[in-house]
């Protein structure tokens, strides 16, 4: 299974999929009848549960998350003098990542009612553009844990590198993408078109027939390890160690804005940590099949399509975050909502010079820098 749209197949060698390799005892199989055919496990109503739930879903995701990421991006670049830390830096880039990737979910809400009428290249694009954003938001994610790690617990070493943190901040972050970009070759080299024998299409991973298929044991090793494990070891010791310096420091108080920070994290990877177990599933079922029964294999398929729905949410929490979790963030979409008003009330519709001037998101103190959106 992958983050591309289709059924998650716990056997994962199916015939079309793997032709010469490893044999699989049940293939998809979307236009049988009530009853299994031989050889095949009918997994019709699992395209029927597609059509009626993920559709809906992905277009309420698409909504909520572009009004919600555009705002965020429209704040950060109306109001002069917002980027001014890494924090903000990596935010406004979180932002941007996650309308690039609800751009693409109309293509699946179309592909989950109707199937794949796009075409092999779009199919290898659209794929990929849900990497490209998962593994740089992990990234960044992972940047802004080491960015808060260094402002808190290295009070010394920030301050000594407070005036170059920006600059620092704009080549990590190409960094970042340019990995994302890396880690998402797979799903431009592999992504193909299939069709089932109900006629419709679907976009999926078609990977290398090989031995014990071992191309996609280690494309999804690399990405499972890469792009989930590693960052979130890393956010955890970062996490665990502000933790506890703070709970030590007798100016905990003004570090509570933290928790909009934790709380990013935490819904990211709760959306994601499910998925990313049934990778863990796929590739031990790629090198060593032992799931073969009808049900629990359509099981699997539903599951996958749940965890799906539940990691694409993502793009659409943080916007919900920033407001109801984030103070400043909170103010200044006030501010601004009332300066529109008042420029519609007195026919200045367009002229935004009324906004007014703001800190930035991350409100430099003394000591330690704490995130106050």
């Amino acid at each position: 299974m992958d983050y591309t749209g289709e059924p998650f197949t716990a056997s994962m060698t199916t015939e079309s999929e793997y032709s010469g390799s490893e044999p699989s005892d049940y293939t998809e199989d979307y236009d049988a009848g009530p009853t299994e055919m031989s050889g095949m496990c009918n997994k019709g109503w699992v395209r029927q549960y597609r059509g009626l739930y993920e559709s809906p879903f992905y277009w309420m995701i698409f909504i909520l998350g572009a009004v919600g990421n555009s705002m965020v991006v429209w704040i950060y670049i109306s109001i002069r003098n917002r980027l001014k830390t890494m924090t903000d830096v990596y935010l406004l880039s979180l932002a941007v990542a996650d309308l690039l990737f609800l751009c693409t979910l109309p293509f699946w809400a179309a592909d989950a009612v109707v199937g794949w009428n796009f075409g092999t290249h779009m199919c290898r694009f659209v794929s990929a553009i849900y990497k490209i954003n998962f593994f740089s938001s992990m990234f960044l994610l992972t940047c802004i844990s080491v960015d808060r790690y260094i402002a808190i617990v290295q009070v010394t070493k920030a301050q000594n590198l407070k005036k170059k943190r920006l600059s620092y901040s704009k080549v990590a972050c190409g960094f970042v993408w340019s990995l994302a970009l890396l880690l998402s070759l797979p799903e431009f080299i592999f992504g193909q078109v299939k069709t089932h024998q109900n006629g419709q299409s679907s976009c999926t991973m078609v990977y290398w027939s090989n031995i014990n298929n071992k191309t996609k044991i280690l494309v999804l090793s690399l990405q499972i390890c890469m792009g989930f494990f590693l960052p979130l070891l890393v956010m955890v010791f970062c996490y665990s160690v502000i933790i506890h310096t703070l709970l030590q420091a007798r100016n905990f108080e003004k570090h509570k804005a933290l928790r909009v920070i934790f709380a990013v994290v935490f819904v990211f990877v709760l959306s994601q940590l499910p998925h990313n177990s049934l990778l863990i599933v796929e590739a031990a079922q790629a090198a060593n099949t032992t799931i073969t029964d009808c049900d629990t294999v359509i099981r699997f398929d539903v599951a996958g399509q749940i965890a799906k729905i539940l990691a694409y949410t993502h793009a659409c929490l943080n916007p919900l975050l920033y407001v109801f979790v984030g103070v400043r963030f909170k103010q200044d979409l006030l501010r601004v909502a009332k300066t529109c008003a008042s420029c519609v009330s007195k026919g200045g519709v367009g002229k935004t010079q009324g906004v007014p001037k703001r800190p930035s998101v991350m409100s430099d103190t003394e000591t330690t820098p704490a995130l106050s959106l």
